[in-house]
């Protein structure tokens, strides 16, 4: 069982379960939270954007499949796609294993910052699971 306040503090989080990590001035990376990994059960499949694509906030960037279900991913800011975690091709379990280091899917150019402060914190995003249940 994933410990859901092991969110690390750097982290900002959406209501779908994806989240930024700021790595630079406007430098991102994004994935999905260790709850919404756990959710899904064993992840098998990662379908990922191409570098250079660019996404609008709240726009699906690809989707996810488990062995229990599959899921859209949801861009939680607006963006342009630098890299993308090929090890994820390979090993989409990386995801379950360490969804905050290892596990992050996309290395992101943030167009507008601003957006950032829509995001949930560590806490708020906790608390909206507690509040779910």
């Amino acid at each position: 069982m994933v410990d859901k306040n092991s969110i690390p503090a750097d982290v900002s989080l959406s209501e779908t379960h994806e989240y930024v990590r700021m790595v630079d001035k406007d430098i991102a990376r994004i994935g999905i939270s260790e709850f919404a990994a756990e959710q899904l059960g064993d992840i098998v499949f990662v379908e990922l954007p191409e570098v250079g694509d660019t996404f609008e906030k709240g726009e699906s960037f690809g989707s996810i499949e488990s062995v229990k279900a599959s899921s859209e991913l949801y861009m939680p800011i607006t963006c342009e796609i630098l890299a993308v975690n090929e090890t994820l091709q390979e090993e989409p379990s990386q995801i379950n294993d360490n969804a905050f280091q290892g596990g992050w899917m996309l290395e992101v150019s943030v167009t507008n910052l601003d957006e950032l402060e829509a995001l949930l914190s560590p806490q708020d995003y906790n608390k909206t699971l507690q509040d779910a249940k």
